[in-house]
């Protein structure tokens, strides 16, 4: 639900999710305090002890005095207070995270420069909520972090998320919840731990004294006997007593009604309600009743559902008179939840049917206002689908079906989308549905409708043609065909010129999503530098939780590029970029990131770390068919396939080698990587001639592909061959190490047999300078019996010591060892103490905290640090978590 502009301020990010979403700031504030209100002290001091204890409970019915109570302690705090009122849309996770972080920034309990909020609304990364965990620990001072009606959260998946992250933020955490029922949560444990504070309904209750006092804070007096009746009566219900004073102080002889408001009604409430609103004017009621199917309202919302113009002034006496309702700041208002509700139920029996056209009327209100999840919302109640999917379409918002916070929220709103709507901009909101569920089928017919209907609309269209280009990409990067790609492209280039900057500025993601398709599709086509060159804008855009999805996936896919290319450690950079991305933003499945893992396990295969890329492959467990994507398809297929060479089941790799996609257009780099895992197959069954022929097509376009096919045709006997393709590849300077290691092990097999050792030696020396920056070991393990004796060598071997093969190298002056061939690669092994320093690392403990909790000397902690750096390889301390987690060291 969107909030009014002018009630956006505050500390902090003003925005939850993509632009145009600002955060609710009225959630953040503690609720005021009527002048009707009492204050009882016996309450106060038992809340006191919340702040000795990790966990406090106050639990009552509606209408008990929860809020007010913990309100009123709360504004006499000393220490930071965070208030978030829960709502039922918070049962997403990723919502509920990004609310909280937000509460916490606006109280300053965390610093404005602080990285690190949740951007998807469907889960959050274990990462991100151990970093806040950590940085609440680390606090001088606790916060205290107030949950109000968070009864509302019944999700089992928050429960436990919220339970880590107060058990791992030791005293810098003072969590208070204010619910109606029981939270799920393992009370049992704090409660025998006398780790939690309760105050529950009975001691929520009125005494008579405390009832005495405050019925006649609303003019009411009463006689003790009189108070104590009326206590018995509503056993010391706090919004019983409040609606029975506005109820009887309207009546000659108080205190006998009260003796009588019960007789002949079901529910106190009902009755009650109704003697409220017989007080009122025939207009003050309609209004009351029209208004309760909104979350929050505005004089001239509410003249647009009573379509009178007295709204202002009736509203304005409704505040004054304390009748349940609440003024937001700038001529906002909201129902008091309990009377709302109540009053809901009313307009049904009064005007039964009304409140479709009370949505619709609404939602074209709203439309006009530039409200828009609000005006989608009503749209939706009110079965306007036409209206909802317009405003979505003409806000540019279609982009949030696939990304930004509020994805899963308006995919579950717009299912419910019947077949009476006809507008393009509901067929446009359909294909968006279906392609986002794969089914393009479905989606590609939605989308050749929406396009002919616009096709014959009038002028101003805009958005809704730029909504088809992104369509058109998106279904060009599933079906494989970046012809049609690169014409959308080419569409949106033209549009975009057209549409208001300020429109465009709302919603960045379009355009990251649009290009990100693009670039998936030149990547596809083989087209390396076009794709390079689109994924690294997209890669640097700016706009948050927006364009978290699309920054991602193209950072996974430029980590791709670098792998085809070549490069391990950049590819390998990337993809730790692409899924450090997605935990920061607390993503628990981005789609970059998967790629990312897919690269890190390819980097894996090709540095001879097994273990670890199947790990990495397990953690990317193949996606459901309808959820193909042909170049991460074509990337597991080859990491898969690579693996299982390598691990010897030559049968299951040449299974793996064909990804399982249909794509208009083949890709020349996802062919030829099939066809090596093929060739290489045959060759390892000793078919040497099969496995030659079956690399007919394989040219030196993409370098990588072309020395693996001259070290398969080299192995097979055909060594002028291998070396007359070596000539035809044009590198030119874009192939890295992997290329260039590749190439020169296979002129030295040409050399050596051809007779020059000399030459073949030199050239196997630089294959290991280039491959031991990069820990290459496949091309040395897969060249065959002839690089034993050259590895033996110095100075190979010394090149080769402690990376491709055990021993240190061997220093000048000592005696010539014996040359056997090469032995077996050293696994990574850490010592206890060096995993116990990492764990440590990685909850953001500093050096001097690690040797305090250690119980050892700063220069211990460094000393381990470093040698846990060169086993795992890297420098710095990220990395070093980042890695020892990877190979399952953690």
């Amino acid at each position: 639900m969107a909030e009014a502009d002018d009630n956006s301020g505050g500390t902090g990010s003003p925005y939850a999710g993509p632009p145009g979403d600002p955060f609710l700031r009225t959630r953040f504030a503690v609720p005021a305090r009527p002048a009707t209100f009492l204050r009882r002290q016996r309450l106060v001091e038992h809340l006191d002890r919340a702040l000795t204890t990790p966990l406090t409970l106050v639990n009552g019915a509606a209408g008990a005095g929860k809020t007010l109570l913990t309100a009123d302690w709360a504004s006499g705090l000393r220490e930071p207070v965070a208030w978030l009122t829960v709502e039922a849309g918070d049962r997403r996770p990723g919502v509920f995270w990004a609310y909280v972080f937000e509460s916490l920034h606006a109280c300053g309990a965390r610093a404005a420069g602080v990285v690190g909020a949740p951007a998807d609304p469907g889960g959050v990364g274990r990462g991100l909520l151990a970093s806040l965990a950590a940085e609440l620990d680390s606090r001088d001072r606790p916060v205290v972090l107030v949950l109000d009606e968070y009864d509302r959260m019944t999700s089992p998946e928050v429960a436990e998320e919220l339970e880590f992250v107060l058990h791992h933020a030791g005293r810098g955490l003072r969590l208070v919840l204010v619910t109606r029922t029981e939270p799920l949560l393992p009370l049992h444990r704090y409660r025998a731990a006398g780790e939690l504070t309760e105050i529950r309904g009975a001691e929520l209750s009125f005494t008579p004294e405390e009832a005495g006092v405050l019925l006649g804070r609303h003019g009411l007096h009463l006689p003790a006997h009189a108070a104590s009746a009326l206590v018995e009566r509503t056993r010391g219900w706090a919004a019983g007593l409040r609606l029975s004073a506005l109820a009887a102080r309207e009546t000659t002889d108080p205190e006998r009604y009260l003796k009588e408001f019960e007789a002949g009604h079901s529910t106190v409430a009902d009755f009650l309600l109704a003697e409220v609103l017989k007080g009122r004017t025939e207009e003050t009621q309609d209004l009351l009743l029209r208004v309760s199917i909104l979350d929050r309202f505005c004089p001239d919302l509410a003249d647009a559902l009573t379509l009178r113009t007295d709204a202002e002034p009736l509203l304005a006496g409704l505040h004054r008179e304390n009748a349940f309702i609440e003024r937001l700041g700038h001529a906002w208002y909201r129902l008091h939840p309990l009377f709302r509700e109540i009053l809901r139920a009313h307009l049904r029996e009064r005007m039964p049917g009304a409140e479709p056209e009370l949505h619709r009327r609404a939602a074209r209100w709203l439309r006009g206002a530039g409200f828009l999840p609000e005006t989608l919302a009503h749209g939706a109640a009110g079965g306007d689908w036409d209206l909802a999917a317009g405003a979505l379409v003409d806000d540019l918002a279609i982009g949030q079906l696939f990304t930004g916070l509020h994805a899963n929220g308006l995919t579950q709103l717009f299912a419910g989308m019947g077949s009476g709507a006809g507008s393009p901009a509901s067929d446009l909101v359909r294909a968006a549905g279906a392609l986002s569920r794969r089914d393009l089928d479905q989606g590609l017919t939605r989308l050749r409708r929406a396009e002919e209907r616009l096709s014959d609309s009038a002028p101003g269209q805009g958005p809704a043609r730029l909504s088809c280009t992104l369509l058109e990409a998106l279904a060009a990067r599933l079906t494989g065909c970046p012809p049609r790609a690169e014409q959308a492209c080419a569409v949106a280039e033209e549009l975009l010129r057209e549409l208001p900057a300020e429109l465009l500025d709302r919603h960045p993601e379009l355009t990251a999503l649009l290009m990100t398709h693009v670039g998936s599709t030149r990547l596809w086509e083989g087209r390396f530098d076009d794709a390079r060159a689109v994924l690294t804008r997209v890669a640097g855009t700016p706009g948050g939780a927006a364009t978290v999805l699309p920054r991602t996936d193209s950072v996974g896919h430029l980590a791709l590029l670098d792998y085809l290319n070549g490069w391990l450690g950049r590819a390998e950079r990337r993809a730790l970029a692409a899924v450090s991305e997605g935990e920061r933003a607390g993503l628990p499945r981005p789609p970059g990131a998967g790629l990312g893992r897919l690269v890190l396990a390819a980097v894996a295969v090709d540095r001879h770390e097994l273990d670890r890329a199947r790990a990495l492959l397990d953690e990317t467990a193949r996606l459901p068919a309808r959820e193909h994507d042909p170049v991460p398809t074509a990337g597991r297929a080859l990491v898969t396939s690579r693996l299982l060479l390598d691990s010897g089941d030559v049968g299951s790799a040449v299974g793996a080698a064909e990804p399982v996609v249909a794509a208009a257009v083949a890709s020349p780099w996802a062919e030829s990587h099939a066809a090596l895992v093929v060739s290489a197959a045959l060759l390892a069954e000793g078919r040497p001639d099969e496995a030659v022929r079956t690399l007919h097509g394989v040219s030196g376009h993409h370098p990588g592909c072309a020395v693996e096919a001259a070290a398969i045709r080299s192995a097979a006997g055909h060594t002028r061959d291998a070396v007359d393709l070596l000539d035809t590849v044009r590198a030119e300077g874009r192939a890295g190490p992997v290329v260039s290691v590749g190439a020169a092990l296979v002129r030295a097999r040409a050399a050596l047999e051809s007779g020059n050792a000399a030459a073949a030696r030199g050239l196997v020396a630089r294959a290991l300078l280039d491959a031991r920056r990069e820990r290459l070991r496949r091309p040395f393990l897969k060249a065959g019996d002839w690089i034993g004796p050259l590895l033996a060598t110095a100075p190979s071997r010394d090149l080769a010591a402690g990376w491709l093969v055990t021993g240190p190298p061997r220093r000048r002056g000592d005696r010539p060892r014996p040359e056997p061939g090469p032995e077996p690669l050293v696994a990574v092994e850490l010592s206890a103490r060096e995993r116990d320093v990492l764990r440590r690392l990685a909850r953001m403990m500093s050096t001097e905290e690690i040797a305090d909790d250690l119980c050892v000397s700063a220069n211990t902690v460094k000393t381990h640090l470093k040698s846990a750096y060169r086993k795992l390889a890297v420098n710095r301390r990220n990395e070093a978590v980042h890695r020892a987690r990877d190979l399952g060291l953690l």
